[in-house]
């Protein structure tokens, strides 16, 4: 994508959203931690859920710790894979303990060595926690990456590294929001929602996906398809 286009959408994605930030819900660095591990294949909404239980409770390294991995189970197991996180957010809490004096590192390596802490979490914490430019790819920031062109590549640190390169300097950021947005909420993986996209004339991704109820090319009313399980009566 030429650099005129990159500047046109994010100066597009800012307008439509001028403060992105993330949907999981935290008031501080471990908080925003604890969240981010636990969010591993769950949705935002979930873990919001029972962190809305959790923190109240226990929200440091240390109460958590005091919890102990069946403890902590008892308020993350509506969260998917929650016996394997509850391990290792007791790990990662004792650590800080330890460590850190129970504060949360702002360092990548500290960050990646606590256990269920991979590239994506750390730079998740150090962006949205500590305002670092970092960028973390998820399937959303990938799938919109490759489509638009943007940073294409086949893994998600290749991803992250064109992105670095081709995101201008004043939105890089906030990108990592404003990209997770646009794939959660309209550039879906399985049906885009390209009518109501803000960039579309900017994205070479095709075929392109008409409004509901209208053919991709002619524009024309189309009738929707029968729900399964029901026959299609004769016109």
């Amino acid at each position: 994508m030429k650099v005129a286009d990159r500047i046109e959408l994010f100066t597009r994605l800012r307008a439509g959203n001028p403060t992105p930030t993330t949907e999981l819900e935290y008031t501080t660095p471990f908080e925003l931690l604890a969240a981010v591990l636990l969010s591993a294949q769950a949705t935002d909404k979930g873990v919001n859920a029972a962190t809305r239980r959790l923190f109240p409770v226990a929200n440091t390294p240390a109460a958590i710790l005091a919890l102990g991995v069946e403890g902590l189970e008892s308020y993350i197991r509506t969260i998917g894979l929650y016996h394997s996180k509850a391990k290792h957010l007791i790990e990662a809490c004792r650590i800080l303990v330890e460590a850190h004096g129970g504060e949360v590192p702002r360092d990548r390596e500290a960050l990646e060595a606590l256990p269920g802490v991979g590239r994506k979490t750390a730079n998740v914490v150090l962006n949205t926690a500590f305002g670092e430019p970092t960028i973390a790819v998820d399937t959303h920031i990938f799938r919109v990456s490759n489509r638009l062109k943007l940073a294409a590549g086949k893994t998600p640190l290749a991803v992250e590294t064109g992105l670095m390169k081709s995101v201008p300097t004043e939105f890089r950021q906030d990108a990592h929001h404003w990209l997770i947005l646009h794939g959660r909420y309209v550039c879906k993986a399985l049906r885009p929602e390209c009518w109501r996209c803000p960039v579309a004339d900017l994205c070479p991704f095709k075929p392109k996906t008409a409004a509901p109820g209208t053919a991709p090319k002619t524009g024309k009313s189309v009738r929707p398809p029968a729900p399964r399980g029901t026959a299609r009566k004769a016109s």
